[in-house]
């Protein structure tokens, strides 16, 4: 018997085995993809369709504002960098660095390997993002632009991280302290008139398109530099003609201390805030960032603009002096 012969005849012994396996495997359902590799095509908040992992794992937060609510979701173990200025919670601050919110370091970015960057459309640079896209990092992006589009940006972000409860907790919590509020400034008389400043040199206020004039509206105040510029700039000259009432500083203005800014102030006794003393510097990551936080500034401005409704036990905010 030639060798021909042979293979012919073990041919049949040894395939059976190798068959039966084969038809193992057909038989078996297929195997599930790891979920990393499991993909969805989701809308973010701007509208734009992306295609995201369904549980992201290697997460970048390009804003601070974003971190904060990664961190409010519970979800900071995906966490893998986050930018500039991130410094709430106090863990945030442990999180790599990569560049600064409109600058950010795209071969930092790369390095660490993100299967999801968070970013927003106001702020991040849009090339950044196309570029990151085109090396295949999906970017999903909000726009929250006033405390309703905060909701909506925290339970988008509950839905792409896998943290749908503790989203929809944050938003009805927003809602219930919103109601709140409502039902105490509801009956006021007088709505004092608020410049808030922003920065110090030039002075620059908040105009109507943002997130501030919202607030001191819900605090129970009128916005003195509200018109068509997001962000006016004035001079001492149009401050002593305007006249505000109250004066709200935030902490960043100018990267000068509490009391530098306040002493700007004082020099101009001539103006009702003035000799009233109705003057206050605040906490400037409780009103820059558009995050679920901004319930705690709103509080804040509150008890500031309408004093007379709110009982000294309820006064649990600290005022930067």
């Amino acid at each position: 018997m030639d060798n021909v012969d042979r293979h012919r005849q073990s041919w049949p012994t040894l395939a059976i085995p190798w068959l039966l396996t084969l038809a193992l495997i057909l038989l078996l359902p297929p195997m599930a993809a790891s979920a990393a590799e499991q993909r969805q095509i989701v809308t973010d908040p701007t509208g734009r369709e992306v295609t995201i992992p369904a549980t992201p794992e290697r997460v970048i937060s390009l804003a601070p504002g974003i971190t904060e609510m990664i961190f409010a979701l519970k979800r900071d173990e995906l966490l893998m960098g986050t930018t500039q200025f991130s410094n709430y919670p106090p863990a945030a601050k442990k999180i790599p660095r990569v560049g600064s919110y409109v600058l950010p370091d795209l071969e930092r970015i790369v390095s660490l390997r993100p299967d999801l960057v968070l970013a927003t459309r106001d702020g991040n640079p849009r090339q950044l993002i196309q570029r990151l896209e085109n090396l295949d990092i999906p970017v999903f992006a909000i726009d929250p632009r006033n405390l309703a589009e905060i909701k909506v940006s925290l339970l988008a972000l509950g839905s792409v991280l896998n943290a749908e409860d503790q989203a929809t907790a944050l938003a009805v919590d927003m809602t219930r302290r919103l109601d709140r509020l409502g039902e105490i400034t509801r009956h006021i008389k007088h709505r004092p008139l608020v410049f808030f400043q922003v920065d110090a040199a030039p002075m620059v206020s908040i105009g109507e398109e943002t997130f501030l004039h919202e607030l001191i509206g819900l605090a129970g105040g009128r916005n003195a530099a509200a018109g068509g510029t997001l962000y006016p700039r004035f001079g001492w000259e149009e401050i002593l003609t305007l006249q505000p009432e109250v004066v709200i500083i935030t902490s960043m203005a100018g990267g000068q201390s509490p009391e530098k800014l306040l002493q700007m102030w004082r020099r101009w006794p001539q103006l009702e805030a003035v000799r009233h003393n109705r003057i206050h510097v605040v906490d400037a990551d409780l009103f820059d960032r558009p995050t679920h936080r901004l319930l705690d500034g709103l509080e804040i401005l509150a008890r500031l603009i309408q004093p007379q409704l709110f009982s000294s036990e309820l006064d649990n905010f600290k005022e930067i002096e």
